[in-house]
């Protein structure tokens, strides 16, 4: 059984069993997938209540993830000053508070309103993410990383295949009105129908935000493994950012993230969307919600193979293959119309499934003391998910939906090329090759 780092050195307190405290931490992951995934349930409903055009929609991605490159480097610091503990608690806390913030945003009626609390929500993420993926990869072996990172990975995705479910039942369960419906509404009608709308995730994000707080208690005053020696506090003196970017492997990495979560993110928000085109699946956004849920649990199950997989097989040369599948299903759905198209679309959400946690572990390996700096800048490259799901939906204003498929494909194309050469350390020897 793997033990921390720091538990030979700690002897004030008792040795926590790692496996206990792997279990603990892979709720957090659980949590912050479900948040993440209400998105995209949040972008075809908050498009109809303020008849948002795709790029307008797209800034729900754009305001989200946008946080994660903003707040990077600041959560990177303040994990390094608390630890990554307490650093999971503060971003419990963060993310709570903006839960809640649901409350009056749905009150004012304000698209603005909405975006600015779910910028707050993302702040307390990254903060999750800052401190728990690398808390998860250094919790046993390194070989083992990979592997250990992708199982915590696939509680995140029980989360977002969870979330769709939820949010289709509680947040787009009424009747969506089109623009044109919506223009011969009688005033009175039109506004009772907005406020209605804008009210509708007030429930679903207040339970959540008192989930948040309860959870942040609980990890609070369970005794997880300190893990001291690995973060920046253990030597804040001699490294800086220079010393991190010489790594090639982590540089490669940083692009990796932004190019996996971009394409990730974008085809996950445009796929109730996509499938309630009559020439795609000519479906309610309701019942889309309900294949956007198969696509998170493909996810999952990916991940939970995936996991038992790398142990024994390459995880760059299984990164690639996955990268290689998936631009071949793009290409499909966007040649192709009905049942096709919306399977092969799908389907992406298997291969999928290793990429974040593989990406993230190769890009952190025999980094050490660098881990925590290193950590925030992969952090930093989720904005992917902001920039990406924007310029897809500017594409898709501008040559269609359908089509605008292209950009996640030539992001998985980069993909391909890390796992193949860019994952590969300075000194071109690895543990598991």
């Amino acid at each position: 059984m793997p033990t921390s780092p720091s538990s030979t050195s700690s002897q004030s307190a008792p040795v926590v069993n790692t496996r206990v405290a792997l279990a603990v931490v892979t709720t957090i992951f659980f949590m912050w997938g479900f948040l993440t995934c209400l998105n995209d349930i949040l972008i075809p409903h908050l498009k109809s209540v303020f008849q948002l055009n795709f790029a307008q929609a797209m800034l729900v991605q754009f305001t989200f993830f946008g946080a994660y490159f903003l707040m990077s480097l600041p959560a990177g610091r303040l994990v390094a000053r608390v630890g990554y503990k307490q650093g999971i608690v503060i971003g419990l806390v963060i993310a709570g508070i903006g839960a809640l913030g649901f409350w009056p945003a749905a009150e004012l009626r304000i698209y603005g309103a909405f975006l600015a609390t779910l910028f707050v929500l993302a702040t307390g993420i990254t903060v999750l993410q800052v401190a728990a993926n690398p808390y998860v990869a250094l919790l046993g072996p390194e070989r083992t990383s990979s592997s250990r990172l992708t199982l915590a990975q696939a509680l995140n995705s029980l989360g977002t295949t969870l979330a769709p479910y939820f949010g289709g039942m509680l947040i787009l369960s009424n009747t969506v009105r089109s623009p044109e419906q919506i223009a011969v509404m009688p005033e009175v009608e039109r506004a009772t129908y907005f406020a209605h709308e804008a009210q509708a995730v007030q429930g679903p994000y207040l339970g959540l935000g008192i989930f948040l707080f309860l959870l942040a208690v609980f990890v609070f005053l369970f005794r997880l493994p300190a893990l001291t020696e690995t973060t920046e506090a253990a030597d804040t003196s001699s490294h800086s950012w220079g010393d991190v970017l010489r790594h090639r492997h982590l540089v490669f990495g940083v692009l990796g993230i932004f190019f996996y979560v971009g394409a990730e993110v974008a085809i996950g928000s445009l796929m109730v969307n996509y499938f309630s085109l009559p020439e795609i699946g000519g479906i309610s956004e309701a019942q889309a919600s309900n294949y956007l849920m198969a696509y998170w649990f493909l996810a999952m199950v990916g991940r939970f193979a995936g996991s038992a997989l790398m142990v024994k097989l390459s995880p760059r040369k299984l990164l690639a293959t996955f990268a290689a599948v998936n631009m071949a299903l793009l290409a499909i759905t966007m040649t192709s119309t009905g049942a096709v198209a919306m399977y092969s679309l799908i389907g992406i959400g298997l291969f999928n499934s290793i990429m974040f946690p593989t990406i993230f572990a190769l890009s952190i390996e025999r980094l050490g003391p660098l881990t925590s700096k290193a950590s925030s800048l992969l952090i930093m490259a989720i904005v992917g998910g902001a920039i990406v799901p924007y310029l897809q939906g500017v594409l898709a204003d501008r040559i269609g939906l359908h089509h605008s498929f292209i950009l996640p494909l030539l992001c998985y194309g980069y993909i391909i090329f890390y796992g193949l050469v860019g994952s590969r350390t300075s000194t071109g020897v690895t543990q598991q090759d």
